[in-house]
């Protein structure tokens, strides 16, 4: 089979399934499982992951108030990046040949400091509350909260990712054939200050749009966004919802989807096909072998 450049965008509740506790061996366990189906996939292939870190980032957080402090989220989206991406790389590197080269990359990404999205918080992190915990919080602490799934969680600002300032030395290591993982939970959110300055933002940014950036600027062919549900649905939530194996970008613009959910994959594997004609699927992290080889999950093609 021909050489892909792959980018696999591991979905938060790949690495921690609804409802369970944030410990080290819960996760520990999930990136074991996600490093099992991504291995067969790695031979003959140049491969990118990236992940959410929408609970890590919320559990860090609370720990930092807890202690009285205020850490930002840049800073914590960095500690995420080098926790999640040590696991990864151990995990998988316990699977694929010795010779073949890992690395984390901590990855600083642009947003615009006039996007909407800071006045429209709507990013999940954090654990899961009842709407009567979330909404305590919220008057204690002067956070947003919303619906998430079965429960109610933080929200936090999500603005559009512009640029990926380590494209480079990302570049550079998938020439050597490294497996680099990297934009983490959408990467360390920074923004420009009034003085020209890259300064830290108190945002977490859209995984999905990130990988779809990130796997435009890295010219790969597929862009994998790996969740724990098989594949994009029509219908979602009524009697009449079915699966969408193959879709074009035109079909999938005509529907509707959640913006807490299934919203930034479709949005990101639209952006990423439209502008490079590559392939984006989107699908449950057990397929990934079948997902890339196009037999499972979601696909989008342009059309």
């Amino acid at each position: 089979m021909e050489r892909q450049r792959i980018v696999i965008a591991l979905g938060g509740n790949a690495l921690l399934r609804r409802g369970e506790p944030l410990t080290v061996e819960n996760q520990r366990r999930n990136v074991r499982a996600a490093a099992r189906a991504i291995a067969p996939v790695t031979e003959g292939n140049d491969i990118v992951i990236s992940h959410g870190n929408g609970p890590q980032v919320g559990l860090l957080a609370l720990q930092s108030a807890a202690a009285g402090q205020h850490t930002p989220l840049d800073v914590l989206g960095a500690e995420t990046e080098g926790m999640i991406g040590y696991m990864i790389e151990q995990e998988l590197g316990n699977l694929v040949p010795f010779e073949r080269p890992f690395a984390t990359m901590l990855t600083m990404v642009e947003v615009d400091p006039g996007d909407p999205a800071f006045t429209n918080p709507t990013k999940p992190i954090g654990p899961m509350y009842t709407e009567a915990v979330a909404r305590s919080l919220a008057a204690e602490r002067g956070w947003n909260v919303a619906p998430d799934g079965t429960g109610w969680r933080r929200v936090v600002p999500s603005p559009l990712p512009l640029r990926i300032f380590e494209l480079r030395p990302i570049r550079w290591l998938l020439e050597k054939n490294t497996i680099v993982i990297c934009a983490g939970g959408g990467g360390i959110p920074t923004v420009y200050d009034a003085g020209g300055r890259l300064v830290g933002a108190e945002v977490v940014i859209d995984k999905d749009r990130a990988s779809a950036v990130l796997a435009r600027e890295v010219e790969a062919d597929l862009l994998v966004m790996a969740t724990d549900v098989p594949g994009v649905y029509a219908d979602w939530g009524t009697s009449k919802h079915r699966l969408l194996q193959r879709v074009t970008t035109t079909e999938l613009r005509a529907l509707r989807f959640a913006a807490a959910s299934m919203g930034p994959k479709v949005d990101a594997a639209i952006a990423f096909v439209e502008e490079t004609g590559g392939r984006a699927a989107i699908g449950s992290l057990e397929e990934i072998g079948e997902i890339v080889a196009g037999r499972a999950g979601t696909t989008v093609e342009r059309g």
